[in-house]
């Protein structure tokens, strides 16, 4: 059972090409998120996050909105490059966007003064957690995703958009869609420089 685990852990990777190729059913990825948000672990129980699914139409105008927000902060003679990976993004079927709703962290260091410093610490840990188990179940479903970042660039805008509560703080981006490369070898520093074994 262990093993099984980890093999898909070993096949949960960085998928840069990607298209709008239909792998699974848009209830089927519903299901994922729904399922992966339900039973990935918080602190205190605070069950904290929040996930926003844009898929076809809404999906490409996230990342026309992203391309929009970046052609202000990104030189003219310079754009090609993020142009370009705005298309790979937008050439995928749909986008997560991870949020961690920041009533409840503030809700929590109010309740418990002791550990006000590490709720903030704890909700972004959950977020990460929720992060690995959404693109680790859509590696198995065989749907290719990479974790990005464009916030708080875009915060504004897609809260606008999407009617976002203004309390959800976003954390990251994972556009998703059918493979079109896979990923190269993967290098991994010794695990025995990493790992210490007192027994």
């Amino acid at each position: 059972m262990m093993s099984q685990f980890i093999d898909l852990l070993k096949n949960r990777r960085s998928v840069y090409g990607i298209s709008k190729e239909t792998v699974i059913s848009d209830e089927k990825i519903e299901e994922i998120v729904k399922e992966a948000v339900l039973h990935t672990p918080s602190s205190f129980n605070s069950q904290s996050s929040r996930v926003l699914v844009v898929l076809n139409e809404q999906h490409d105008k996230l990342w026309n909105i992203t391309e929009d927000t970046l052609k202000k902060v990104v030189p003219a003679e310079s754009f090609g490059p993020t142009a370009e990976k705005m298309g790979a993004f937008r050439a995928g079927y749909g986008t997560v966007l991870f949020f961690e709703d920041q009533a409840v962290v503030e809700g929590l260091q109010q309740q418990f003064e002791l550990y006000k410093d590490n709720f903030p610490v704890w909700s972004n840990q959950s977020n990460g957690m929720l992060q690995l188990v959404v693109w680790t179940a859509l590696a198995n479903e065989g749907i290719g995703a990479t974790l990005q970042h464009y916030n708080p660039l875009i915060d504004d805008a897609v809260k606008a958009e999407w009617n976002i509560p203004a309390s959800w703080k976003l954390i990251g981006q994972m556009p998703f869609g059918k493979p079109t490369v896979q990923p190269g070898e993967k290098q991994f520093a010794p695990a025995e420089d990493r790992v210490k074994v007192s027994k």
